[in-house]
């Protein structure tokens, strides 16, 4: 195949993030299979009133992945329509907070604020982009999608999304690669 450039892609499981984030590198493409959750600022702000409050939570936040997505209703024969990133900044009030009782992984699109990489690299955690705009594609790696918590947002409701081979970007690696920074 001459002039064409074949990446390589890791696969990943999920349930092996917490090791993986470790050794995870910016700039990195990796396949993610496993459970995934989504969660936008609707379900953050009541995720954190839960927290404040005692109350149980939708999902358990250790060593959880959160993609910041409001999938769309299913067509007939899918288990979801698109279900593309949201703008990850949204989330950067939230983050380090959550990333420090236990997620490990982020999932979204664009920066984030320094508070949200320091917190990154303190936790062992890692950032990862999908491609915007692409939500139709992204749609095709979910196998499944329940909704777990929060169900009067819509489709800002929290969902467990069964995902295979989900291709992402290593955006933010938790020993500070982070592909959003130039070094002039």
């Amino acid at each position: 195949m001459r002039g064409e450039t074949i990446l390589e892609r890791t696969h990943i499981h999920t349930n092996q993030l917490r090791k993986a984030a470790k050794t995870l590198k910016a700039g990195q493409t990796i396949l993610l299979s496993g459970t995934i959750y989504t969660a936008r600022d609707a379900a953050h702000k009541r995720i954190f009133t839960a927290l404040d409050n005692g109350s149980p939570l939708p999902f358990d936040l250790k060593d959880a992945a959160v993609y910041y997505a409001g999938p769309t209703p299913a067509p007939k024969g899918m288990p979801v329509g698109s279900c593309g990133p949201t703008t990850s900044g949204r989330m950067d009030p939230y983050a380090p907070r959550l990333l420090d009782l236990g997620l490990v992984c982020m999932i979204g699109k664009g920066a984030r604020s320094q508070e949200v990489v320091d917190a990154i690299g303190r936790n062992g955690a890692v950032y990862l982009c999908a491609i915007g705009g692409a939500g139709a594609l992204a749609a095709r790696c979910v196998k499944s999608l329940a909704v777990v918590g929060y169900e009067d947002l819509g489709c800002e409701s929290v969902k467990r999304l069964e995902i295979q081979d989900f291709p992402l970007i290593v955006a933010i690696d938790s020993s500070g690669g982070n592909l959003f920074c130039r070094h002039v």
